[in-house]
């Protein structure tokens, strides 16, 4: 086992038990632990304030430990307005732009969701908050085979995860009402736009790494609405060699 390795493995084996730790303590305080404070002023002063809305958004950001989902060196900065490495070059994106494209969706409890982009599995557990089910692709495997550590421990099991090329997305359970993209293809997959559902949305950053767009995309009548969000900045989209979409 090589020294990155090993780190890793560390890593998972605290987030694994400092999950255990809080769900020991029982339903009613699976999530009262001491990052709680920090979550609710999160959820104030980063995200409603800046005008989210969705009382389900909200809420699913105020009960989700981000923390379990970054090293635990980073524990103390994990609900700061920021994005935060995970490894293997990804981050975690920071906390208002997940409760954006997660309003953006404007889905309905059950929805089907495609999540391209697993990464720590955070915002896979922020849709599974909001009573969505979740199909979630990534193609980095350690990070996918991380996300599944931490994950069900904190009763995400429901989460289907896969690992493989996300550009194709997950033909086998489409159609979806709802697909929300975390890394930026140069332009929008057509795979993605045929596995959307009529009806559907789909919230996507696309462009070159310093100048990217996030967008929703309504299909209608069968046809592809589009309509810009803001700017941002996220991690390519690669193919399983690390080439650039």
């Amino acid at each position: 086992m090589n020294v990155i390795t090993h780190i890793a493995v560390q890593h998972a084996i605290i987030r694994l038990l400092a999950a255990i730790a809080i769900l020991a303590s029982g339903p009613s305080q699976a999530l009262a632990d001491r990052f709680a404070d920090q979550r609710r002023q999160m959820v104030e002063q980063q995200i409603r304030a800046r005008g989210i809305t969705d009382a389900r958004v909200l809420a699913a950001m105020a009960s989700v430990p981000r923390h379990l989902f970054v090293p635990p060196h980073l524990w103390d900065v994990a609900y700061r307005d920021t994005p935060l490495p995970i490894g293997h070059d990804q981050t975690i994106s920071q906390p208002y732009i997940v409760a954006l494209m997660s309003q953006s969706l404007a889905v309905q409890p059950g929805d089907r969701v495609l999540e391209i982009g697993t990464g720590s599995g955070y915002q896979a557990a922020v849709l599974a908050q909001m009573g969505l089910s979740v199909f979630s692709i990534e193609i980095v495997p350690q990070l996918g085979r991380q996300a599944k550590t931490s994950l069900q421990p904190l009763g995400y099991d429901g989460i289907h995860l896969k690992i493989g090329d996300g550009y194709q997305g997950w033909p086998e359970h489409a159609p979806f009402e709802a697909i929300i993209v975390t890394c930026a293809p140069t332009r929008v997959p057509e795979p993605l736009k045929a596995q959307l559902a009529e009806g559907g949305r789909m919230v996507i950053p696309v462009g070159k790494r310093h100048f990217q767009q996030l967008v929703l995309l309504t299909k209608k009548r069968g046809r592809i609405e589009q309509e810009k969000i803001v700017d941002v900045r996220f991690v390519p989209m690669v193919d399983e060699r690390g080439r650039v979409y």
